[in-house]
């Protein structure tokens, strides 16, 4: 049997096994921890560790039934450190990795990567992973080394001081620059989406043209906020899905006068071409602004390509 409640306000920010010791009185702190530590308590559909902080509105499932056999241990998982320093490192993420261990995936993400690379961050939630990707988008991520540094980074994040570009091929025209600020809620039907709902969380992104191809566009995005999903969902409600997301583009949507080759090259593609390119952020010991960028990959590239050929 499943049980699902929703954050309240006085509980924001708060440990989750705080949070879900008052939400379900029938069960003792001690379960709920194991439950939380085995996998059986969700967040947004997603695994939490006891100490993880919760916020208002998130959705908590218990299921004290079924037992997730979730790994968190080390594993040696591909991915490129593009820059190191004592208290955080800069990864680029490739498309196809899930973050941490969560429902349908329990081992084999970047968290269990990270673990056999660093062993020390053992010591720090979720391995030191202070945001995140979606599973098939690639590029730029922040990973914490110390506790401190996680801290404050998550901090500036959530004062939106952090500074995250992004690169997306869709389907669709537009024209200049313009703003998309639509709250965005879990999907009433399928949990596993996000959708645009008065009630949702606000979510603002900014878009740019970079260039256009008849019936394809090349956009840069700036997210202020930063939710599940968002950059898809945001995109698609003004008409531009990103080509090969199969969530939020799933009739895989083709710009009229492709040429077969195009059309068969779009449906092809395994991922959708999205790719955090930019972050920056002040750093916590110089005050003086960090930046890295990792510039549009190979897949997309070509993707480009056969667009502008075909």
């Amino acid at each position: 049997m499943t049980n699902l409640l929703k954050v309240l306000e006085s509980d924001n920010k708060m440990r989750l096994d705080v949070v879900a010791a008052r939400m379900f009185p029938n069960f003792s702190r001690t379960q709920l921890k194991k439950w939380i530590l085995q996998g059986r308590v969700l967040v947004n559909g997603e695994i939490c560790m006891p100490k993880d902080s919760v916020y208002e509105g998130d959705e908590v499932e218990i299921d004290p039934i079924e037992e997730v056999k979730v790994s968190w241990g080390p594993e040696d998982i591909q991915f490129e450190v593009c820059y190191e320093e004592e208290d955080f490192l800069i990864i680029n993420k490739p498309y196809g990795l899930v973050m941490h261990p969560g429902s349908g995936c329990y081992n084999g993400t970047l968290a269990n990567g990270l673990l056999y690379k660093y062993p020390q961050l053992i010591n720090l939630p979720r391995s030191g992973i202070v945001h995140r990707l979606d599973k098939d988008t690639s590029g730029v991520l922040v990973v914490a080394k110390t506790d401190s540094f996680r801290n404050y980074f998550i901090q500036e994040m959530q004062e939106r001081k952090v500074i995250k570009k992004y690169i997306a091929i869709s389907v669709g025209e537009t024209i200049g620059s313009f703003e998309i600020n639509e709250p965005l809620g879990r999907d009433g039907k399928n949990r596993t989406k996000m959708t645009i709902r008065h009630d949702g969380k606000e979510s603002i992104s900014f878009i740019k043209l970079i260039n256009k191809y008849n019936g394809y566009a090349v956009l840069d995005v700036l997210i202020e906020t930063g939710r599940t999903h968002q950059i898809r969902v945001h995109l698609a409600s003004k008409n531009l899905p990103i080509i090969g997301d199969s969530t939020y583009n799933a009739r895989k949507r083709i710009a009229k006068n492709s040429s077969p080759e195009l059309i068969k090259y779009i449906r092809e593609f395994p991922r959708q071409a999205l790719h955090a390119t930019h972050i920056s952020f002040s750093h916590h010991k110089t005050n003086e602004m960090f930046e890295w960028s990792i510039a549009m990959p190979e897949d997309m590239k070509k993707l480009e390509e056969v667009i502008i050929s075909g």
